[in-house]
């Protein structure tokens, strides 16, 4: 009795593995196909030598206009003005994927401009990542890649607790089915960095697009509309459900530079 006993049990975790290969094989497979069509932008952070920004701005807009100004090579650049970061540059190009950095400009004369215009007048450079957009979740429709519309961007990071973290899906799908709610036009959006950043746990961030500074004086009702669309007291479980996802938080504000930028 014994013996048929262990022998179930064999079988019982052969019968196991098989599933979770299985599993396994179709995550993969589902990945792949999601793959094929995706956003994903490459930001770079930058100090600027603040005693040279006359020359930076006129070479960085230069270098940006020959060599980034369409398709999955078009630079954008922001300037970070609250938060600890403030003062730096975000230099951002896309949207692409990874593939267009196998065909992206670095031979002629593209590398040399960088490094002999831009990079003498940049103090640090800080980090270089890639942020992929949660298509689903985003409210992005209504922008068209003109940056001049909204050039207000609140940034929010998170970095998400060690370990399993089964509620960081239910917390966006919450803020993102709010956000589509409310009245007027609401551009927002969720993205993902795509590397591990260590200490500086930049693992997600969520970006509300403004047109102007006076757009943040908006009420727009935010709890009330939450338990109207989430359910009676949601908002109550959603903050108990941010205490336990995530261990740090914080903000930011990014304004569009056109003069620095490939447009």
């Amino acid at each position: 009795m014994l013996k048929n006993q262990l022998n179930n049990n064999i079988m019982f975790k052969k019968f196991i593995a098989s599933i979770m290969m299985l599993v396994m094989l179709l995550g993969a497979s589902f990945t792949l196909v999601a793959q094929e069509d995706y956003k994903l932008w490459e930001d770079i952070m930058l100090t600027p030598d603040f005693t040279k920004l006359k020359i930076l701005e006129t070479n960085m807009r230069k270098h940006n206009q020959t060599y980034h100004k369409s398709g999955p090579f078009e630079a954008a650049v922001y300037i970070i003005v609250s938060g600890p970061n403030s003062g730096n540059i975000i230099w951002e190009m896309g949207p692409m994927m990874y593939k267009h950095n196998d065909t992206r400009p670095d031979s002629g004369g593209h590398d040399e401009d960088w490094r002999d215009n831009v990079m003498p007048y940049i103090k640090k450079m800080h980090t270089i990542e890639y942020w992929r957009a949660d298509d689903k979740l985003n409210n992005t429709g209504m922008l068209d890649g003109d940056q001049t519309k909204y050039p207000i961007m609140f940034v929010r990071y998170y970095e998400v607790e060690d370990g399993l973290t089964p509620g960081v899906n239910l917390f966006f799908e919450r803020v993102s089915k709010t956000v589509k709610a409310l009245d007027g036009v609401n551009p927002w959006g969720i993205y993902y960095n795509e590397f591990r950043q260590g200490d500086l746990g930049r693992h997600i961030a969520t970006f509300s697009f403004s047109p102007n500074w006076a757009d943040f004086d908006r009420d727009v009702n935010w709890v009330e509309n939450f338990n109207k669309v989430n359910g009676e007291n949601s908002w109550q479980n959603q903050l108990e459900l941010e205490q336990i996802t995530f261990k740090n938080q914080w903000d930011e504000i990014w304004v569009y530079n056109k003069n620095m930028s490939g447009k």
